[in-house]
């Protein structure tokens, strides 16, 4: 009962709008500005004041919109002053209107509208210009809604087979067979694919309308012959399939003396540069939205896909060259021109380089199903 007549006396005493028209706004409204020295004195005394008619201090302070242990802290304070510097100031390397509206401009160009930033930016060095790295392209991108993601699988953990290393061209292989959708429901057609792991060229290849050791017998005697290799030079992993270990297939590896390595059972990951490349295929923006109508149809589509991939696509897990350069041995001169690229960026200007130009290295060893923790095996 005697809360209740307190608050009434209060309110008739001190009302809200007295209480705002003294203090002249509310501080809640400075939410996130500079509160004057001045302004803090005020609202101590009004606080007070309020107090002393009767009010409580919590009424009083929500009438301001103030918290009471703000008001504590500044009565602690021998300052009022403001103690932050002032208006945030923009950083010294911060994109200008001009360079953002470049980057805009050229990730939306018909060129790389239908690129990452991962392949723009060593697209655009190649050509000796350079807009932005890859993690200032992606926050342009971000800030005007342009990145839409797909989250990647979450791979297995699995204990890895035997270690293979490559440190050349023409020493390990890789091979595995997809799925291509013809126009009849339940029947397919099946792409042949055979990589070099070190290079990441596709270096054989065919479609057919059955699985079978013969067909892989013989996409692999014709790939050894364009490849001009002998005899003790190559190891070939695949998994445990039929076609892979029919005895066709491995007659014609002794025959070529050809080492063939293959996956543990019912392990999809050990294979994993195949499996990456079969992705990369089939989430390629050319991939045809409408089943191939004949085994005809989908080779041609293979032919064009691999020319593009062997020797337009920068590939990520051999620092963003082609394989048909790498598997040429080119690789070395391009990184070089790169690094050249990016020193004479840094020069030009320093303040946007708070560290070291990125890593244009070669990749001189890929590992297949390595066990070591500080090695990647394929992207």
């Amino acid at each position: 009962m005697r809360f209740s007549t307190q608050r009434q006396s209060i309110s008739r005493s001190f009302s809200v709008a007295d209480f705002e028209k003294k203090s002249g706004s509310t501080l809640g409204g400075q939410r996130g500005r500079l509160i004057t020295e001045q302004d803090k004195i005020n609202a101590i005394q009004l606080i007070q004041e309020a107090c002393d008619a009767g009010a409580g201090l919590k009424h009083a302070c929500d009438l301001l919109e103030l918290d009471i242990r703000t008001l504590q802290r500044w009565k602690k304070e021998s300052s009022l002053k403001d103690k932050r510097c002032g208006p945030i100031t923009a950083s010294a390397n911060k994109l200008t209107d001009t360079e953002r509206a470049r980057i805009i401009t050229v990730v939306n160009s018909p060129e790389y509208r239908n690129q990452p930033p991962s392949q723009i930016v060593p697209n655009l060095a190649d050509k000796g210009e350079y807009i932005g790295s890859e993690s200032t392209i992606y926050r342009v991108l971000h800030a005007e809604d342009m990145v839409k993601h797909r989250s990647a699988s979450r791979p297995r953990v699995h204990r890895k087979p035997d270690e293979l290393c490559a440190t050349k061209p023409n020493q390990l292989w890789s091979w595995d067979i997809t799925y291509l959708l013809s126009d009849i429901r339940g029947v397919y057609f099946y792409l042949y694919l055979f990589l070099d792991i070190f290079s990441r060229k596709i270096v054989g290849f065919d479609v057919f309308d059955k699985q079978c050791a013969e067909h892989a017998a013989f996409v692999v005697s014709n790939a050894y012959v364009a490849e001009s290799l002998r005899e003790g030079d190559l190891t070939l992993h695949a998994d445990n399939g039929g076609p892979m270990k029919g005895s066709t297939m491995l007659a014609t590896l002794q025959m070529l003396g050809i080492i063939p390595s293959f996956s543990r059972p019912s392990v999809s990951d050990d294979n994993p540069f195949s499996e990456s490349l079969f992705k990369t295929l089939k989430y390629c923006p050319q991939y045809p939205s409408k089943p191939f109508s004949s085994v005809e149809a989908a080779l041609i589509w293979v032919v064009a896909f691999i020319n593009w991939y062997n020797n337009i696509h920068q590939h990520s897990g051999i620092n963003f060259v082609t394989p048909a350069a790498r598997h040429a041995q080119l690789d070395k001169k391009i990184l070089s021109k790169r690094t050249l690229v990016y020193e004479h960026a840094k020069q030009s200007n320093p303040n946007r380089w708070s560290k070291q130009i990125r890593n244009w290295m070669r990749v001189d060893e890929v590992y297949l199903n390595t066990k070591r923790t500080n090695r990647k095996s394929a992207e």
